[in-house]
């Protein structure tokens, strides 16, 4: 009996060494939280807080950007570079006006021997009424900064190039956002404003996907004073920022994703300089309200 006994202890023990130790499931089972990706325009960006519109000073910095910066002109149907070899320069600032004549221009990102990551065409009715102002990435530079003037040789454009810093362009553009909405490939949504409104800031991102995007400023009925076409090979690492100048009254920002259905972009549109209109709401948005 004492060694039966003796055997039957024996052969639990060795059982128990076979047993695999319990493990944290929380340790080793992926949430889908975990999972997920961020896709508001808020993400590393303190939105709403001390931004151009809450101070009332918004859109100077454009003209600022101008006065302290030495443009460039590009003749039509000329081509000019920027080149940025330091890698720590991750966004630049793309600002473009004329005299009062139209601006027609391909603006190209190129990063290594034929890659090109961001490109756009530009088209502007009048160049100096609205000017163009965008902020593009350039991550994990060296990265250089085309533009090719694709009017004819009586609509020559000045351009500035430069670096865009953490408070810079961008940061402020963010700082204004408000509300971010999900366009489907192949969908559009339209954002009207009213005569206070002074310019629109813009902010187009996906989760990674690329952008595929058209942006028009209407005035009347098919009436287009501004055009953007825009291509990202990645809208989560290159997502693209900008102001939209809307002097006068029936602006509408129209956004059309341009992509398959299994694109969705990411928008935010909101008002980035309110002028000294009366009676209307902060924010100028007109959908969804009776005046």
């Amino acid at each position: 009996m004492k060694f039966s006994a003796a055997l039957a202890i024996a052969a639990l023990t060795g059982a128990n060494a076979f047993v695999a130790p319990q493990s944290s499931r929380a340790a080793t089972q992926l949430a889908m939280s975990d999972y997920s990706v961020n896709t508001s325009v808020r993400d590393n960006v303190d939105v709403g807080v001390g931004g151009p519109l809450s101070s009332g000073v918004g859109g100077r910095d454009l003209a600022e950007i101008w006065d302290n910066s030495s443009p460039v002109i590009v003749q039509g149907g000329s081509l000019r570079t920027w080149s940025f070899a330091n890698p720590a320069i991750e966004s630049v600032q793309v600002l473009l006006k004329t005299e009062g004549r139209p601006l027609d221009a391909d603006v190209e990102l190129w990063q290594g021997p034929d890659n090109t990551p961001h490109k756009m065409r530009v088209y502007v009715e009048d160049g100096a009424l609205r000017t163009f102002n965008a902020v593009i990435g350039t991550p994990r530079g060296p990265n250089t900064v085309a533009i090719r003037n694709i009017g004819q040789l009586e609509f020559p454009l000045d351009a500035v190039v430069r670096p865009d810093r953490d408070d810079g362009l961008a940061a402020n553009i963010a700082s204004v956002a408000q509300r971010s909405e999900t366009i489907q490939g192949g969908a559009l949504r339209t954002y009207p404003f009213d005569p206070s409104v002074d310019s629109v800031a813009i902010i187009l991102k996906t989760d990674g996907r690329p952008l595929n995007a058209r942006i028009e400023l209407l005035q009347g009925p098919n009436n287009n004073k501004q055009v953007v076409e825009l291509y990202t090979e990645d809208g989560l690492d290159r997502p693209f920022f900008a102001i939209v100048e809307t002097p006068g009254s029936g602006n509408v920002v129209r956004v059309v994703n341009t992509a398959p259905v299994e694109f969705p972009l990411y928008a935010s549109v909101d008002a980035y300089r309110v002028g000294g209109g009366i009676d209307w709401p902060d924010d100028g948005l007109m959908i969804g309200r009776a005046f």
